[in-house]
């Protein structure tokens, strides 16, 4: 069963492309994808990668939680399903008297 991994604190410069080599050093890649805003196409300095299997996952956990890319300690870790919260927020109608 393959392992997604979050990667934060990325140098906006990173490619996908980096990201699999890099990766690759744990294991057998399976995707590779920065983050970026979809107004300016600028990374946001966070990805996912998605390791062949568990063992591989936690390998490049281990391996490269810390590891210091382009300068930044990158934070490696397992990815979490996306959690929605509540709609909108508090539009009070208030019938003053």
């Amino acid at each position: 069963m393959s392992m997604k991994l979050y990667v934060g604190g990325l140098p906006f410069g990173t490619t996908a492309e980096e990201l699999k080599t890099l990766f690759s050093q744990a294991g057998t890649v399976q995707s590779a994808t920065i983050i970026v805003d979809r107004y300016t196409n600028q990374s946001k300095g966070f990805g996912f990668v998605e390791m062949a299997s568990t063992a591989e996952g936690q390998a490049a956990i281990q391996k490269f939680n810390g590891y210091t890319l382009g300068g930044r300690a990158i934070k490696v870790d397992e990815a979490r399903p996306v959690v929605r919260r509540g709609g909108g927020g508090g539009g009070r109608r208030g019938g003053g008297r």
